[in-house]
């Protein structure tokens, strides 16, 4: 897991999120993979598959960048469904 935090591999797409009044710009899969991480699985639970879906994509991304896309588009289905986009 460590390997995917450290991630500089840039997403398709940079979303910016408001999280407790706070603005985050996620660009890296090492970003994204910290944000959907750090929560408890508990407040992923309602998405469940969504989240395990995004964090694969994103563990495939850190290891081969041409996937970079799928982990974009799993992230935005996961934010769209949570309304943080």
């Amino acid at each position: 897991m460590d390997k995917v935090s450290n991630s500089v591999t840039k997403l398709q797409a940079t979303f910016r999120i408001t999280l407790n009044g706070e603005s985050v710009a996620i660009a890296t899969v090492g970003q994204a993979y910290d944000f959907i991480t750090r929560l408890s699985t508990a407040e992923w639970v309602e998405f469940h598959t969504l989240h395990e879906d995004a964090c694969a994509a994103l563990e495939a991304a850190a290891d081969n960048a041409m996937l970079s896309r799928k982990a974009t588009d799993a992230l935005r289905a996961l934010f769209a469904r949570t309304k943080l986009l």
